[in-house]
Parts: structure tokens; sequence; C-alpha cells
């Protein structure tokens, strides 16, 4: 089904805006393609192949399922396994254990695990960070209210709690693990997230950053690019299972900000090859797209597409009984590849993503070319040329500095809607299999979601803006009514479909880039806006914490104080990402001894 909506004819000064705020488009429509263009193009994707480990407790968690019922089942729990014996001698256990109409008694199926596994998380052992201090030395001066500051070196304290290394036994004996063998510390996120997540480690070293634990935060870096060395990319987490995808691309991110605090360019410089590796997997093959805009301009984009057509093995039994609906195999293959494509968005799973907004079975995102990732792709670019520049190398800093601009001019040809003066995904006709697709403006989806903001996070790395003042304004008014901005914080989007990264939950990502770009744009008014959401955002950390003594995953922005829910899992707590943007958000607005903490009656 398509919605067209005809828009009048965009007005001339909009061709003069500075490099990130984009025209040219006269019709607005939303395109919703019911089949990915995965399913019908065909495509060379290097699918992965799984391990026999991966293979066998994907069964172990499919029978695991049929004994113990789906009331509180969580199946990454048992991918998460690490074995005591070898798989031969597992499997053979395995398959000499009884089973009553096919099914493992409970009480056999729990003596198995006993014998051949540990817990799940045994494999990432406790590790004291050895340059944490309870109270690090100038630590958050800004923040004079007593309530606030004894919180926030709470959550301060956290970071020991994450804090992990890989066991020797994974080293000496990985084919029994998931598990892959970073090799320094970690901070997990928490919870059922007993491992290193790509993009949850760039705020986790914004908040070390502003505990002052650099060489924490530079181990977290040294592990990703362990993973770019040994896969050609960060995967999406650091389990073998997750091979086969990566997460929104943050890593030049979290080296930029470890170098300004610290000035380390040999650090920089050891980083550098691992960046401009991954910024390849980015942009080349299944990741790169060609679109030709109406002027007859050929633009290069990228887009999540996911090397992987068959259940995630973390959701298996999940993605089975979603994808029952289908009736043949190519359609469940399609279909899993949709998944698994969403699961590296980070938004897993969003109305954003589904040609209807309460169907997961219409995922299409392969189809999608996703306004975030270009804008963290551009902010990759920026960031190589500068430490290109900073360490002597010409070369790589102009071809960086060409690939930016080039870039900007394709966001602001593809994305940029001025009659709504927001960015928009742009769908790819499902029955589009050409190398170059031709613009079409009515593929663009006009419904509203966060990311239709995050380029302005960009801002601060961009020149004129002073002198585009009108169009910071018009971003300002938009944002302010897209209905995002809620009485705790800011939705994800506007559609409640009980889908985690959909209306009433919000994400600590989301609210501190939209933030960051608000508090960057020079205007008055934004920064206010930016101080404004930041104080809803902490205030409800803090009545959350104050009511479950955790740092919640995601929270209801619905109201103070509520935890967010939703999504193929319960609600996690620990919660790297969530500490991070708190330090961080507490560092650069502070909170003064007489502004209350409590949430408004």
């Amino acid at each position: 089904m398509t919605v067209t909506k005809r828009l009048p004819k965009m007005p001339s000064h909009a061709f003069h805006f500075f490099p990130f705020l984009f025209s040219v488009l006269l019709v607005i429509s939303v395109t919703t393609p019911r089949a990915a263009a995965s399913s019908r193009c065909a495509v060379d994707d290097g699918t992965y192949s799984t391990t026999p480990l991966v293979s066998f407790l994907q069964r172990l968690q499919s029978e695991a399922l049929k004994t113990r019922g789906p009331n509180s089942f969580d199946p990454k729990l048992y991918v998460d396994l690490p074995l005591k014996k070898d798989l031969n001698l597992t499997e053979a256990a395995f398959w000499k254990l009884p089973r009553v109409n096919g099914i493992i008694p409970a009480n056999y199926l729990h003596r198995f695990l006993e014998d051949y596994f540990g817990d799940a998380g045994e494999d990432l052992v406790y590790t004291e960070p050895e340059d944490f201090v309870p109270e690090p030395e100038r630590f958050l001066p800004q923040v004079s209210n007593p309530k606030v500051r004894a919180w926030a070196l709470e959550v301060h304290s956290l970071w020991k709690n994450l804090s992990r290394r890989v066991s020797d036994n994974v080293k000496n004996h990985p084919e029994r693990h998931t598990l892959l063998p970073l090799p320094e510390p970690v901070i997990i996120p928490g919870s059922r997230f007993r491992e290193v997540y790509y993009w949850d480690s760039y705020w986790i070293v914004r908040g070390l950053l502003v505990s002052k634990m650099y060489d924490t935060a530079k181990a977290i870096v040294n592990n990703l690019v362990w993973l770019v060395d040994s896969y050609g990319h960060v995967l999406n987490g650091a389990r073998v299972y997750y091979a086969n995808r990566s997460q929104p691309p943050l890593l030049s991110s979290m080296v930029m900000e470890i170098c300004t605090r610290t000035g380390d360019l040999e650090f920089v410089r050891k980083s550098l090859p691992a960046l401009i590796k991954e910024y390849a997997f980015w942009n080349s093959g299944i990741h790169k797209v060609t679109i030709q805009d109406l002027h007859g301009n050929k633009h290069s984009l990228s887009r999540y597409y996911a090397r992987w057509n068959k259940p995630r093995p973390e959701s298996a039994t999940i993605d089975e009984e979603a994808a029952s609906k289908f009736l043949n195999d190519s359609d469940k293959e399609a279909f899993f590849r949709e998944v698994a494509s969403t699961a590296e968005t980070g938004w897993d799973f969003s109305s954003r993503w589904m040609s209807n907004s309460y169907d997961l079975s219409t995922l299409s995102t392969t189809s999608i070319i996703p306004v975030d990732l270009n804008t963290y792709l551009y902010k990759a670019e920026l960031d190589i040329a500068f430490f290109a520049q900073k360490l002597g190398d010409s070369k790589t800093y102009k071809k960086f500095l060409e690939a930016s601009n080039a870039r900007q001019f394709a966001m602001r040809s593809i994305f940029w809607n001025a009659e709504m003066n927001q960015w928009l995904d742009y769908w790819i006709r499902s029955d589009d299999c050409e190398d170059v697709h031709q613009f079409d403006a009515r593929n663009q989806n006009d419904r509203i979601f966060a990311s239709n903001f995050i380029p302005i996070w960009n801002w601060g790395l961009t020149s004129g803006l002073g002198e585009n003042s009108v169009i910071v304004e018009r971003i300002y008014e938009s944002f302010l009514k897209s209905g995002l901005l809620q009485p705790a914080g800011i939705a994800t989007s506007l559609v409640n479909n009980g889908q985690q990264w959909d209306f009433p939950n919000g994400w600590s990502p989301l609210q501190h880039i939209i933030i960051q770009g608000l508090s960057n744009s020079r205007s008055k008014a934004s920064y206010g806006l930016a101080q404004d959401i930041a104080v809803r955002w902490i205030r409800t950390n803090y009545a959350a914490y104050n009511t479950t003594g955790a740092m919640h995953e995601k929270y209801d922005v619905d109201g103070c104080g509520k935890v967010g829910g939703g999504g193929e899992y319960k609600p996690q707590t620990g919660f790297g990402w969530s500490n991070g943007v708190l330090l961080a958000l507490l560092e650069q607005f502070g909170w003064p001894s007489d502004r209350d903490i409590e949430c408004s009656s």
C-alpha cells in the first residue's frame, strides 16, 4: 500500500542551506513495500556459515523450550553456555537423553546441563578496573546538589560491577565457547547482555571518560580494533554467533573522544588502520547503495544488511515462531535476513523498519537507506580525515575529506525534506534490482522517528551555521511540533505497537545525540531545549533508580520514573549506556544545588 501526499513547491531559499541542511524534494510520500528487496533481487551477500557448537546449542535451546515452556524462557541463555567437555562427548550424551513424547523430562535436562555446561556468563570473570577510584579528582564540578552528587557517585561505582575479563578457559579451549577471546578487560552492558556490544560501547566510553578511567576506555577500543583485525568489522557483540552482522559504526567516535581527552596520538596511530578497514566494510558490497538524483548525480550511501538468512542463534526459537506464517523456505530466509539486518541497526525492533507498523513479518530493513547510519559514517569520514591530518598523512586526509563532502551532498539530495524540515529514511522499491536506483521523492518515509533528527549531532562540525539561523530555527520548530518530546524525554517513535524501539520507550543514545546536536547549534533556544531535555532525562533516571535500585536499559518517557518495556526479552538493568549518558549529561549541564531532582508533580 502506498500513501502519497502532495506538497507545495520548495521555497527558493531552500537551495542555500549549510552543508547538513538539505533540500531538493518537491513531492513527499511513504512507499511501504511489503517484501524486502533481498527477497526478489539476487545479491552476492557472502552469507556466513554457522559453527558446529552454535548449531548444537541452538538445538539444545529448542529442546529446552519444549521441556520448560515459554514462560520466562530466554533463548539467549542456551547459546551462551560454556561447555565443560568436548563437543562430541556433549552431543553424544545429549542424544542419549530419554524423551517422553519427544520431550526431554525436566530432571534429565537439568542434570545434563549441570554435568556438561558451566553457567552462562562464567567465561567472563570479574576484574577490578585498575584506574577506578571511588571519587575521581574534579568529578562533576558543576553538580552541587548533594542528592544528585551522591547518586552520580553510585552510578560511577557501577563501572566496577560491570567490569570483566575473558577467562583463560576461553583462550585455552575456544571451541567450547561462543564467547570470543578479547585481549583486554571489558565493560558489559548488564543482565542478559553478558558480553561486549558495539554501539553500547560508545556511551560506555563517554561515561568512563567522565569517571577519568582513561585506560579502561582505551581497552574497550582496543578490543573492538581486535574484532576488526579478526573479522573485517566490529561485530554486533563479542560472540561467535554475532559474526554475521555489525552495529551502528561509532568506533571512530570512541577514538575521537579518547584523543580529545588524553591527546594520545600514539593511540590514534594504532587505531587508524582498523578505522579505515571498518569504513571499507560499510562502503562496499552489500552495504553500499547507489542512487541517481533528479539532476543526474550519482550518490553512494550505506544501508544495514546482515550476512545471514537463518534464525538468529540468540533468538532462534522466537524467529522460528515469527517465520511460521511464511509458507516456503525462500520467504522464510528473506524474513530471517531482515530480522538479522534489523538487529544490525541497533533498533531491534521498530515500526521504522516495517511496511506495516504492527506486523513484524513486514520487516524491510535491507530496502531502507537509513538517515542515522549515514550520519555516523559522515562523522567517521571527518574523524578519519582529522586523525590523518594530525598524523601527517595528507593522502588519507584528502581522501576522507572528499568522501565526507560527497556524503553531505548525497544526504542533502536523498534524505532532506524541506517541507517537514527533517531528514527522512529512503526506501528502495522491492522490485528495483538495478545497480543504480533512480531517485523518487515518493520513496521517502515521512513517518516521525527520533532518527529524523540524528543529523543535528554533527552541527558543531560544519561551517557557516550562523548564516543559516533561519534554517536552524525551522528544525528546532519541527522537533517541537513532532510529538517526540514527552514529559520524561524523547520518544523513539509515535507508534505504540509493543516493540521496544517505538513509543513510549526512550533510549539513552538517542537522547544524548539529539541533546548534543541541539546544544551545539549556537542557537540560544536550541541550547535551552537541550538543557530541558537533559533535565527531564536525568530526573526520570533518578526516580527509577530510587524506586528499583538500578539503572535501566530504557525508560518510558510518558511519565517521570517509569521503566521501559516491550520487545522480545524482559527489560534489563545495569546498564552501561544509560550510566554513560547520565554522567555525560551531568558533566555538560551540571545540577545546581537549588534545582529539585524529584519528579515534578
